[in-house]
């Protein structure tokens, strides 16, 4: 009867899932690097800017985490191993929960302890938050404290103790300002080794992803957190039919197009019958074969992998099966246990692609991304810049979007962002034709190319404005600077002080009773010829028109006579755009004009 029990309690921990774990946190902070350690490899120096933008896959299984910790010895430990998602950013994490329930099981939240919480760090938090996410905070990149002695690989409690004191009190510093932050956010947060109940305090575990340090502490407490809280719902989700998430869709030699999936929930093996979707619609074919990557290593970049019969979640997998040319990647990948059943898979998995999670406005921008995910990714970023989409989709530039993107008539909105796609050669034709209007930006790295399109539209503002600037006649207040006549008439030249606003040759001059006196021919700084002079500049000026002495003198004070459609513009569309003293000019010769007229310009 003993032996009965303990072979049932065996089976049901065989039966447990592993965890998947997604790291999150601001760019830059250390992500890649922690998950580089773990797994010895460097898929760092292989990523665009050294920011992980697809999302990868890591199994560590649990026998090296006890490797690396030195722990686990004595312990009943019913998880596998942990399943590491290395996301682009939080808004890969929100995009794969939408689709696929909860993909994430815990979370890492990666904080540099030197420079503390920024923008992307906050906004990770506020989405563990809404999803419920356990979640750790991983203090990164210890050893950048100035003085910090190295200990490779060493647990947190052994190289803290080797530290001076100086360095120790600038830490127990940084690690209270997180502390701060996160209680300030509503989150009760201790030193990992000083929480006495996991359940109403998150840990924070100081690392570094370059020497290892509290690495091995970092996996413990995953192990412990889903051991300790997660073992029920960790046990019911490994029978049924698989369910994955399809990262990517690639050329394999000898194996033809492969899929590179996240299984997550049930089991899939070869000869099982899949949906998964295409643009045309969903596809039924067999599995022909299963790959596994070695664990400890990336799928994305793993190129020799084993052979298997079958896989149980959660596991980063390889498939191949007939006519996958033109998979979704993004999109769902299911098991069809039962013919009878497929019907109904396959308009769940088509509900599923068609549901993108993009808001859509009636003006706006074109996107296109490579995957689901990432088109999912790119225009919440947009949504948070306020910048509207129009339409969004996953493939690779061609010829037809951009002649779409051209029937556009606001030019703002005759863009189209490619984020990590390529541009068909149809497409790059058009690009060069000289008579093109649609502007393409593309790039590989998320908030960059969102920076090259903000920065973009704000030059593009500047120089239509400036181009209005031009047209109109801008507020200019000048006085006759006394003994600076030099000619009286035809023309009169003088000396001028610019009072205010900006002077500029061609304008016509008005008297403070609104009589027009003539029209500003030239500008000359030391002898030099000028266009324009800005307020406090002592210029000389020639005016055709008036005689010094009869309609103007010395002292006299003249105003650039600006039209009244002109008075409109200024007013109505460009007043923010003017400095103070030019503003003040224009509500100095607007009051004028108005005395006798009050509705004169409005």
């Amino acid at each position: 009867m003993a032996k009965k029990k303990k072979a049932e309690k065996e089976s049901e921990g065989s039966k447990i899932r592993t965890p998947i774990v997604c790291v999150l946190g601001h760019v830059d902070h250390g992500k890649t690097s922690l998950l580089d350690w773990i797994r010895g490899s460097s898929v760092v120096s292989g990523e665009a800017g050294a920011i992980t933008q697809h999302i990868g896959a890591t199994l560590v299984p649990l026998d090296a985490i006890a490797r690396m910790s030195g722990a686990l010895k004595n312990l009943q430990i019913n998880v596998p191993g942990l399943l590491f998602i290395d996301t682009p950013g939080h808004q890969a994490f929100t995009t794969l929960r939408a689709r696929g329930g909860a993909l994430a099981d815990m979370a890492i939240l990666v904080v540099d302890i030197n420079e503390g919480f920024q923008p992307q760090t906050i906004e990770a938090l506020e989405i563990l938050r809404t999803y419920r996410t356990p979640f750790v905070v991983a203090a990164t990149k210890i050893d950048r404290i100035h003085g910090w002695r190295v200990n490779q690989n060493a647990p947190f409690k052994t190289t803290f103790a080797t530290q001076g004191d100086r360095v120790k009190q600038v830490f127990e510093t940084r690690t209270y300002e997180l502390i701060g932050k996160l209680s300030e956010m509503g989150f009760n947060c201790e030193r990992f080794d000083r929480v006495s109940d996991f359940a109403r305090n998150i840990a924070i575990v100081p690392v570094s992803g370059i020497t290892g340090e509290g690495v091995p502490d970092l996996l413990m407490m995953l192990i412990g957190l889903a051991q300790r809280y997660m073992t029920d719902a960790l046990a019911v989700s490994v029978d049924g039919p698989g369910v994955g998430t399809v990262l990517e869709v690639k050329e394999e030699r000898g194996l033809g197009m492969t899929l590179d999936v996240i299984l997550y929930d049930g089991v899939i093996g070869v000869g099982d019958e899949i949906a998964v979707a295409t643009a045309e619609g969903v596809l039924n074919p067999k599995v022909r074969s299963l790959l596994k990557p070695r664990p400890m290593s990336e799928i994305l970049v793993e190129e020799k992998f084993e052979r298997v019969k079958s896989v149980t979640a959660a596991a980063g997998i390889k498939v191949s099966a007939p006519h996958l040319e033109g998979v979704i990647a993004g999109s769902p990948l299911r098991v069809i246990p039962d013919p009878a059943g497929r019907d109904a898979i396959n308009e769940e998995v088509r509900r599923e692609v068609e549901e993108i999670h993009v808001n859509l406005a009636d003006e706006g921008i074109f996107i296109k991304a490579d995957t689901i995910g990432a088109l999912e990714a790119l225009a919440k970023e947009l949504e948070d810049h306020e910048i509207g989409i129009r339409k969004a989709e996953v493939g690779p530039v061609s010829r037809h979007d951009l002649i779409e993107v051209g029937t556009v008539k606001d030019p703002f909105h005759a863009v189209l962002l490619a984020f990590n796609t390529p541009i068909l050669p149809d497409a790059v034709e058009i690009l060069k034709d000289p008579s093109n209007k649609v502007t393409l930006f593309s790039g590989d790295i998320i908030y960059r190319l969102i920076e090259d399109y903000t920065e973009w539209v704000k030059e593009q503002q500047r120089r239509i404005e400036a181009q209005r600037f031009e047209h109109i006649v801008l507020p200019a207040k000048i006085s006759i600077l006394e003994g600076c006549v030099f000619r009286q008439s035809n023309p009169a030249v003088v000396g001028v002080r610019v009072l205010g606003g900006k002077l500029r040759n061609g304008v016509y001059l008005v008297r403070r009773d609104g009589k027009r006196i003539g029209q500003l021919k030239n500008i000359q700084v030391r002898g030099e010829n000028v266009s324009e002079a800005e307020a406090g500049a002592e210029v000389a000026v020639s005016i055709d028109g008036p005689t010094i002495g009869r309609q103007i003198s010395e002292n006299d004070e003249l105003f650039a006579d600006i039209p009244e459609h002109h008075v409109k513009v200024l007013e109505k569309e460009m007043l923010g755009s003017l400095k103070p003293g030019m503003r003040e000019v224009l509500e100095e010769y607007t009051a004028m004009r108005r005395k006798d007229e009050p509705f004169w310009g409005k």
